[in-house]
């Protein structure tokens, strides 16, 4: 994974699970996360570019996104998406705020039908 990669991917993760709160279990999964692809200056910066302004982060963040992933292949949206998921069932549920969010990521990045079938299952 790239460094924009990897900025990308803890950027979206951040705001998912900022988007209500970060709570103590989602900030272990995001340390862990940055230590497993050897990330943790892109959680800082990804944590920076959030507190710049928390009320408009996830706006911007969908900016500069869709910028980044946007242009990915479709297998790689989905594993972006997929991952973010994956991550959000680890803590045994998926909050509704978190769910709108990663359906929007997943409407700007034309993903809607593989989202939901990703829920479904």
């Amino acid at each position: 994974m790239s460094e924009e990669e990897k900025k990308a991917y803890m950027l979206l993760k951040t705001v998912i699970f900022q988007y209500h709160g970060l709570d103590e279990d989602e900030i272990m999964n995001l340390v862990e996360t940055a230590t497993k692809i050897n990330a943790h200056s892109e959680m800082e910066w990804a944590n920076r570019f959030i507190s710049e302004d928390y009320f408009t982060s996830f706006e911007r963040a969908r900016e500069y996104l869709n910028e980044v992933i946007g242009d990915l292949s479709k297998d790689k949206r989905i594993q972006y998406i997929k991952m973010v998921w994956e991550a959000n069932n680890l803590k045994g549920y998926v909050t509704e705020m978190e769910a709108t969010a990663m359906l929007k990521f997943a409407k700007d990045w034309n993903l809607q039908e593989e989202f939901r079938t990703l829920v479904n299952n």
